[in-house]
């Protein structure tokens, strides 16, 4: 018989799967913690979060706070005595919230910590050009993404992955881990490993729209790595003749020597390309502002360059 009583909490469909393995199993979550509804579409209609949706199909209560420190949340939280809570793609908690189970609160985090603490790690795994990333489960403590170290699993990343394609692969692998997380800790079996801080540590901070400006100065590869880490969203995106587009897919065909042309010039030429700092970028996939999402031949069909 299963002697934990869980409060989980996430919004996004990343978290989802591992709420369903968990109801799976036959696990007890008397609660579920979600983001408010949000207006969305034109009619701006409020909605729920996936979470929220995955909760009410398996009668699971649900609680949507807008402030996590409010006196009548934790009084709410502290009524269903929970000793074991578990985060997946949620916002920070305050210590009142994450100290109160006894059994702790640990989060499942997209990447192989130390490396890519952060909002953002899978797409900053790709934009770095990581041949290699995974999934860890840690016990919440003080400073973000920094806890105690439960299970890792490692997930290769193939040059034909973009930020999309291994986020699904990781939402799966994660709720796996998670899982196996909670067996451990419900069997009174489980490492707890401080983190390595003697390593050079690269971060994951939140990406703005700002931050998906192409840099046509940097080497070909690296601007197909940045394209690759933010796509399907929120998109690289560059400026072409007084208009934005955004880059959804490109391939590298420079030759590594140094570029003669200026970086950001392009050329319809075989399709479209933009010359990075040492050769041709062609563009794939693309947006144009305002437009929807097509392929480098339909923009061309229909748009004189």
């Amino acid at each position: 018989m299963n002697t934990l009583r869980i409060i989980f909490m996430g919004t996004p469909e990343f978290a989802v799967p591992s709420l369903e393995k968990l109801v799976e199993h036959n696990f007890n979550v008397v609660a579920v913690i979600t983001a408010p509804d949000k207006p969305q579409g034109r009619g701006q209609k409020l909605m729920p979060s996936p979470v929220k949706e995955a909760a009410l199909k398996h009668n699971i209560p649900v609680l949507q706070p807008a402030n996590l420190k409010a006196a009548a949340f934790i009084e709410e939280l502290k009524r269903y005595n929970a000793n074991l809570q578990i985060v997946v793609a949620f916002r920070m908690l305050p210590e009142v919230v994450w100290a109160m189970p006894e059994l702790g609160t640990f989060n499942l985090h997209a990447s192989l910590l130390p490396q890519y603490r952060g909002a953002a790690p899978i797409n900053w795994a790709i934009i770095n050009g990581e041949k290699e990333t995974g999934v860890t489960t840690f016990f919440l403590k003080h400073e973000i993404d920094t806890g105690s170290m439960i299970f890792q699993e490692k997930e290769t990343i193939y040059e034909s992955d973009n930020a999309g394609t291994l986020y699904e692969r990781l939402m799966h692998k994660g709720s796996q881990l998670v899982l196996k997380t909670v067996k451990a800790i419900e069997a009174g079996n489980y490492p707890s490993v401080p983190q390595d801080i003697n390593v050079e540590i690269k971060h994951a901070p939140k990406i703005f729209k700002e931050t998906c400006e192409i840099n046509w100065n940097h080497p070909a590869k690296k601007v197909v790595d940045f394209v690759r880490g933010l796509s399907p969203y929120p998109g690289a995106w560059t400026v072409l003749n007084g208009k934005a587009y955004k880059i959804f897919s490109c391939k590298s065909t420079a030759n590594g020597q140094q570029s003669t042309v200026d970086s950001g010039q392009w050329a319809v030429n075989d399709g479209l390309k933009i010359e990075a700092a040492d050769g041709w970028v062609s563009i794939l996939e693309l947006q144009p502002e305002g437009k929807k999402r097509m392929t480098v031949e339909e923009f061309l069909r229909g748009n004189k360059v």
